[in-house]
């Protein structure tokens, strides 16, 4: 027999202004079950609270409703009191009279008999619950970390400073992303190398951190704090544990006119090679769509030069399984390629460049050493255009968003070619300047003032070559539209931040969703922006949407965060708020099919099947079995089911039904107040 309590709050004057709370107690008082009733100022208060711990004591209640704000807000504070008082937290259920009635319509018997509707459902609904118990998942305290650029790093060394075990894993053979390519960052031109080679260093150092470089994932199977991994690290044809890093085989090695990645096409590399000279770690790799060995079967000078006969011709790529218990994302992202602007002429002019390719001139590291030069004859150019907004801010190329750092680092580029070539002339176009940022809208400013960068707001229409030089025609906005031709010896194009080619790939390893444009999606923009929609992978850096330096470290951080507070307890307990398969005593034993049509239609990859035996270990069907570790309660399953045979813990069919039951079949007695 259900003893219900029903407890009415005034919330001040939110619910009582307009709701006759007096009258909802009187009604809910004749409701089937319902033993107690009562009302209340403000019942979420340490008195409202004694209220219900003492009621459930002293009529013994089998369930609570509480007739009051969202659940959202204080159903875990009237849950909790419950349980202190000795019920199951779920037999407490919330009827939201503040947003669904008082704050919606106007005063009078109609809003008061709403808000005895709403009472009288959520009785009917605590009737049929039942006592669940948390779910308990135990944790692996390792984390892997996707990615080894900046925003990889420093989730890596925050978790692994937490005293967790740490693997990050990144494709490319150093670790140090986009970030290492840079001459300078901006707003305080810091020597990007200076800042980032120390926490590369201790990364590699760092005795929690196991780093997988020349490494991709392979597979992701399980479920948060149970993640099984498959690592591929990919064969360097050397052994790491014997080579030295002298660089030897570097220096000998015949084949060495291919474009470096690292520089972005305009320096050379030799087959083997190290990407950089700050690469961590600094061991080379080999090419092996390059190395004449591969190709040809001859060669194999490095091996022969080489002082501890670290070449491994023959190795292999490499398997390696770990189990994990959160996953951070730091991939990162790209820049869109320049043939992505034909009227530009990148590609057909070799003066035309991308800001990464201007970034590796600027640096002391680069093909240049330092020095603005041009790639086709290596004159310093007199002056440089910088076209911003090259694919950002364009729906007609399929890129509708602002990739966010394009102004700053633009600015800066044009600071850095004022700084080396002091008599060079600096020219930008720009549609907006969008310097939000501390200390960034005088990073422009500064731009403008000391080292008279000129700009011009207009788009650029043509490039084209005319007497040696680059012709840029735009027009500038500010002045009616007055058309604008500007002979440079150099153009940039500040080229759109896109989403890594292999990000859709990986999406779908790790079952995470992602946009339009294959960016990662957050599971909520403002609530949960580290989050993804598989429980136990985070998100830090760009591969989530283009943005600079600071905040990839800080959003890597916060990811971090959310992953030592995961590992902050050996179990994760968790809401029994999830699907069921309906399983029976035999010869039935479940009224599940084993269609599998919920596999498909999960979007958490919650559902697994199960073998159903006899004694004789013969299998008599297989249906489908929720994983309570995964499955994230939306009840996406229970609507799919073609059989019906899958239930939400706490909001079943049943309850759901009696709910609707509840409104439909209410007498006209209970209707008069």
């Amino acid at each position: 027999m259900a003893r219900i309590g029903v407890f009415i709050c005034h919330c001040g004057e939110n619910i009582a202004g307009t709701v006759d709370c007096q009258k909802v107690v009187a009604a809910a008082a004749k409701f089937n079950g319902v033993a107690h009733s009562v009302d209340y100022k403000y019942m979420c208060s340490d008195p409202g609270q004694n209220l219900i711990r003492d009621a459930i004591r002293e009529k013994k209640l089998t369930g609570v409703v509480v007739a009051a704000c969202s659940p959202q807000m204080h159903e875990p504070t009237f849950r909790r009191a419950c349980a202190e008082a000795g019920l199951n937290p779920f037999l407490c259920e919330m009827a939201n009279l503040r947003e669904h009635c008082s704050w919606v319509h106007e005063k009078g018997d109609a809003t008061t008999q709403k808000a005895v509707d709403l009472v009288r459902v959520m009785v009917e609904k605590v009737r049929r619950n039942k006592s669940l118990l948390p779910i308990k998942v135990p944790v692996t305290k390792t984390a892997l970390v996707l990615g080894g650029g900046i925003a990889g790093i420093q989730a890596a060394l925050d978790i692994a400073n937490a005293g967790h075990q740490v693997i990050m894993v990144e494709r490319q053979p150093s670790i140090g992303g986009h970030m290492s390519q840079l001459s300078e960052t901006f707003p305080t031109l810091d020597c990007s190398q200076c800042i980032l080679t120390p926490r590369m260093v201790e990364v590699a150092q760092h005795a929690n951190i196991t780093l997988y470089s020349y490494a991709e994932l392979e597979s992701l199977e399980g479920f948060i704090g149970n993640f099984k991994a498959r690592i591929r690290r990919k064969a360097r044809s050397l052994d790491e544990k014997v080579c030295t890093g002298c660089g030897l085989c570097i220096q000998k090695c015949p084949t060495k006119k291919i474009p470096s990645e690292f520089d972005a096409g305009l320096g050379m590399r030799t087959a083997i090679y190290v990407p950089f000279p700050q690469a961590v770690p600094n061991k080379p790799v080999i090419d092996r769509l390059h190395c004449t060995y591969y190709l040809k079967g001859k060669c194999r000078l490095c091996e022969n030069v080489c002082p501890t006969k670290a070449i491994r011709f023959d190795q292999q790529d490499e398997i390696v399984s770990v189990d994990v218990g959160a996953i951070v994302l730091a991939t990162g992202f790209d820049v869109v390629s320049g043939d992505f602007f034909p009227e530009y002429g990148y590609g057909r002019y070799t003066d035309v460049i991308t800001g990464l390719q201007f970034e590796r001139l600027a640096s002391a590291s680069g093909p240049t050493l330092g020095e603005i030069r041009r790639p086709s004859d290596g004159r310093v150019p007199e002056t440089v255009v910088f076209v911003a907004c090259a694919g950002s801010r364009d729906p007609a190329k399929g890129i509708e968003y602002c990739s966010k750092i394009c102004c700053m680092y633009t600015a800066k580029h044009a600071m850095l070619y004022r700084h080396k070539v002091h008599h060079g002339r600096p020219v930008i176009f720009y549609m907006d300047i969008r310097a939000g940022g501390k200390m960034y809208e005088e990073f422009v400013r500064r731009a403008v003032e000391e080292d008279n960068v000129e700009y011009i707001r207009g788009r650029v229409s043509r490039i084209y070559e005319k007497n040696g030089r680059l012709i840029v025609k735009g027009a500038d906005t500010l002045l009616n539209a007055r058309p604008v031709e500007i002979a440079a010896d150099l153009v940039v194009l500040a080229s759109a931040g896109v989403a890594n080619a292999g990000a859709e790939e990986l999406a779908q390893k790790l079952h995470v969703s992602y946009d339009a444009h294959r960016f990662f999606s957050e599971a909520h923009p403002k609530l949960r922006p580290v989050e993804t929609n598989t429980a136990g992978i985070f998100l830090a850096g760009a591969c989530q949407a283009p943005k600079d330096i600071p905040e990839s470290v800080a959003q890597a951080s916060g990811a971090a965060a959310k992953v030592a507070a995961l590992f902050s307890q050996s179990e994760l307990i968790r809401e029994p708020v999830i699907a069921v398969v309906n399983r029976q005593a035999p010869p039935l034993y479940s009224t599940c099919v084993g269609c599998l049509l919920c596999q498909s239609a999960c979007p958490y990859q919650a559902i697994e099947t199960e073998a159903i035996k006899n004694p004789a270990g013969q299998t008599i069907m297989t249906v489908a079995k929720v994983n309570p570790g995964v499955c994230q309660g939306c009840g996406t399953c229970v609507a799919v089911c073609r059989s019906k045979a899958i239930d939400l813990q706490g909001f079943s069919n049943e309850q759901l039904f009696a709910e609707v039951m509840a409104v439909l079949n209410r007498k006209e007695d209970d209707v008069k107040l």
